[in-house]
């Protein structure tokens, strides 16, 4: 790949330290490794208390908006959230339903999400595989999921979950390309 991409990532853990920050950041630089690339890494807890209440796109700061754009223009989405309750955290989603409906479409996305225990290991495909495909993104095939087992005072120290990193970024690199050379296929219908 001779262009640099642009990968955007959100960690949608609301304190720090967080086992999804350092999910992120292990992710972030696997990627890094693989392709040229300018990263930039959105921390959800950093950005709520800007952001939180606000309920119209128009009425958001600088900052917040800076932060959609970057998530509407990157040539990767890298998108982590931990699991509550089943589901990503409502912040999380509040981001997201800031976001234009088409600005995602066929962007790749690689899914990731942190709990605590493997019971919840469902919730990439159930949960944020759905919310990005309203989007229309690519969500990537392999998501990397993590368990509080899998880290050591935030972290990781499990060689199973670094070999998910590993292969999630393997399968990953084929698929990326700058947004300008996406070719964007409109099907088209043969009537007979």
């Amino acid at each position: 790949m001779a262009k640099t991409l642009k990968i955007v990532a959100v960690s949608g853990g609301l304190q720090r330290p967080s086992r999804t920050l350092a999910l992120v950041e292990q992710l972030l630089e696997g990627l890094n490794d693989a392709v040229p690339a300018k990263t930039r890494l959105i921390e959800l807890g950093a950005l709520v208390p800007k952001f939180g209440s606000v309920l119209q796109r128009a009425q958001l700061p600088r900052e917040v908006e800076a932060v959609l754009r970057d998530i509407e223009t990157a040539d990767l989405l890298l998108v982590a959230s931990p699991i509550y309750r089943g589901s990503y955290t409502g912040l999380f989603k509040h981001l997201f339903d800031f976001v234009h409906h088409e600005s995602l479409i066929d962007v790749p996305v690689l899914l990731a999400a942190t709990g605590g225990s493997d019971r919840h290991a469902l919730a990439i495909d159930h949960q944020l595989r759905p919310l990005f495909s309203f989007f229309q993104a690519h969500t990537l095939p392999i998501g990397v999921y993590a368990t509080d087992k899998e880290f050591d005072n935030y972290r990781i120290t499990s060689e199973a979950l670094r070999a998910r990193i590993a292969l999630a970024i393997e399968r990953a690199v084929p698929v990326l390309r700058p947004r300008g050379e996406r070719a964007h296929a409109v099907p088209t219908l043969a009537l007979a």
